[in-house]
């Protein structure tokens, strides 16, 4: 009676089996370009059809009268009243005036950005630093950073990604005429304002 052989010592895997192995790696990766990610990525959801106001961690609302030039804050969108929902990173946002000679003086929309605050490598969570020589968003994590003005990653292991994931999803904003920014409702989509986790493409 024949016996079965036994198992690879050390767990080895057999080149037919690497082969394999490699074959599916290499499907999935050609199919992940056309994965619509939005399904399966924990995005923001909620009530989006109404405009939502800047809200500060102070409580305030920003308004572009008292907000500084070249200053950031972190905001939660959408806020829930539940607490524990609104600290997911995927509801984190950088909150961006941009520098002077970005813009950021203006009293309108333009001078705003709004960027999710997950790092499109391995989903740390980055951060705007203002100071001179400097001005950009980085991950602490493994170095990643961001164009404050497009939100596209020009350095670190994020900016070696292929489009959508080197580009930030972002939110766009609207200043009305006592100051107040809002936020308008996103479409998330790689094509519009992104997909948190995922990214957008940039459309200039």
């Amino acid at each position: 009676m024949a016996q079965t052989p036994p198992p690879p010592i050390g767990g080895k895997v057999s080149r037919r089996d690497f082969l394999k192995l490699m074959a599916a790696a290499g499907t999935v990766m050609t199919f992940t370009p056309f994965v619509d990610w939005g399904k399966f990525l924990p995005n923001p959801t909620g009530n989006l059809s109404e405009r939502q106001p800047v809200e500060l961690p102070s409580g305030e609302q920003a308004n572009v009268k008292d907000f500084p030039v070249n200053h950031s804050e972190a905001i939660i969108y959408p806020k829930t009243k539940d607490e524990v929902l609104n600290k997911e990173a995927f509801r984190t946002w950088q909150f961006i005036r941009l520098p002077e000679e970005l813009g950021g003086a203006k009293n309108d929309a333009s001078a705003f950005r709004v960027y999710s605050m997950v790092c499109l490598h391995l989903w740390c969570l980055w951060k705007y630093f203002p100071d001179t020589g400097r001005k950009r968003g980085e991950c602490p994590c493994h170095g990643s950073m961001y164009d404050p003005m497009t939100g596209k990653a020009f350095a670190g292991p994020a900016s070696l990604q292929g489009p959508p994931s080197n580009v930030l999803p972002r939110l766009d904003v609207e200043v009305d005429k006592d100051g107040k920014v809002w936020i308008l409702p996103p479409t998330w989509s790689p094509d519009k304002n992104g997909i948190v986790g995922y990214g957008r493409f940039l459309n200039v």
